[in-house]
């Protein structure tokens, strides 16, 4: 079963909530972070390159200090003030008019590391080592992972109860995304929801932020090791997390665009794809898969429909039955010649909040030849492939909208 605790937070003031809370670190290259990011924003510790002249290394010494001076300097100016004592909280997202609700909560690194806490995306070990050097020198958990739960009644209860009274934070950021933010004070409701998770929740489920995930346990699981004293209650056994039951989460599309052909014509890759799809032409208004294994092409200024034909997937297989999977071996891999996702400079992703505008547009201006829009996965198969030991190809699930980082900052002592 799943361990989780309150903790006492670092928040913003109410009235510099909306400064302060910014997009993820990893949403936003530095450039778009200096465009970015006002004076209070938490940008300044979670990239504090844009505090450097352009060019300057992100990964270098000097960059993880800033980070840390900046991370002293709000707490002293009162722009993150502490919770007096350990708390929940409550934060809910609104897009398209549709609202999530999570609960604010501290997760354990063990859970994470004998595989309580779920996940099903491989993290590379430089953008983990990057992440653990910002949670190490910094000692918090500056933003929080996302994570989902299967649905229980008794939580949705107390978390109608806590949204029942007006939000300590409301407001939209620039993107149009709504937020708001509860806490949770009652020291009963609050036992109740730790018990609730340790005898109810068997699993939590990694949704997005694995190198976030991986590098906020490392670290916990690190200081373990080096306290001799070590008794399992300390603060770094825990790290910071929004959990989502699963019922109210929606993934959308993950894209990708190519930069050439592989030496083939337009004509000989329709050929090609002919093999295993059923190609149609759809003409040049922008087309989206509307099923599974359904996939949609554009090439040449015209749009195709592709049907993946009986037999080239397995509906059986928590991985072959994935989209991504049919794509990546038929195509990606068979025809065009990309091998590993993970490396190969040829192929790039698009996160389907952008659209499928931004395909059209990237493959327009010249700088892509090809794009493939997909049927985006759902949370029953995210789950199935977690709970089967799978792993899901690179670039599988995108979650919208972001959790905003600056809500709540999670102190390792």
């Amino acid at each position: 079963m799943s361990i989780i605790k309150p903790f006492k937070g670092l928040r913003p003031p109410k009235e510099l909530v909306k400064e302060i809370a910014s997009r993820p670190y990893d949403v936003l290259n530095s450039e778009e972070a200096r465009a970015e990011a006002v004076e209070k924003s938490l940008l300044h510790i979670t990239k504090p390159e844009i505090d450097f002249p352009k060019g300057t290394d992100e990964h270098s010494q000097q960059v993880y200090e800033k980070a840390v001076e900046n991370f002293r300097k709000w707490q002293n100016n009162g722009w993150l003030v502490a919770d007096e004592k350990e708390l929940y909280y409550v934060y809910a997202q609104t897009m398209e008019g549709r609202t999530q609700y999570g609960l604010v909560a501290c997760a354990n690194v063990d859970d994470y590391m004998n595989g309580i806490i779920k996940k099903h995306e491989l993290t590379r070990k430089d953008k983990e080592e990057d992440r653990m050097k910002h949670v190490r020198i910094n000692n918090a958990n500056i933003e929080p992972v996302f994570f989902s739960y299967p649905a229980l009644p008794e939580i949705d209860q107390i978390v109608s109860a806590v949204i029942s009274n007006p939000p300590v934070y409301n407001f939209v950021s620039d993107e149009g995304f709504g937020h708001q933010f509860w806490v949770i004070n009652d020291d009963n409701t609050i036992k109740n929801i730790t018990e609730l998770f340790a005898t109810k929740v068997p699993y939590l489920y990694v949704a997005d932020g694995h190198h976030r995930t991986a590098a906020a346990a490392l670290v916990g699981n690190e200081k373990k090791l080096k306290n001799p004293n070590h008794t399992g209650k300390e603060e770094y056994n825990y790290f910071l997390a929004v959990i989502f039951p699963d019922n109210q989460l929606k993934i959308i599309d993950y894209n990708r665009t190519i930069k050439d052909l592989n030496g083939l014509t337009e004509e000989q890759l329709i050929d090609k794809l002919e093999v295993n799809f059923d190609v149609i032409l759809q003409g040049k208004e922008i087309f989206k898969p509307s099923k599974l294994h359904e996939f949609s092409m554009y090439l040449e200024g015209k749009w195709y429909s592709l049907q993946a034909k009986q037999g080239t997937f397995n509906d059986n297989n928590p991985i072959g039955v994935l989209d991504v999977t049919i794509l990546s071996k038929l195509v990606l891999d068979d025809i065009l010649g990309i091998k590993d996702l993970r490396t190969d400079c040829r192929i790039d992703f698009i996160g389907g909040i952008r659209g499928l505008g931004e395909l059209k547009r990237r493959v327009d201006n010249g700088d892509m030849k090809v794009a493939f829009a997909l049927y985006p996965v759902s949370m029953k198969q995210l789950i199935t492939i977690a709970d089967t030991g799978n792993i899901m190809p690179p670039k599988t699930t995108w979650f919208e909208p972001k959790l905003r980082s600056g809500l709540v900052v999670h102190l390792l002592e």
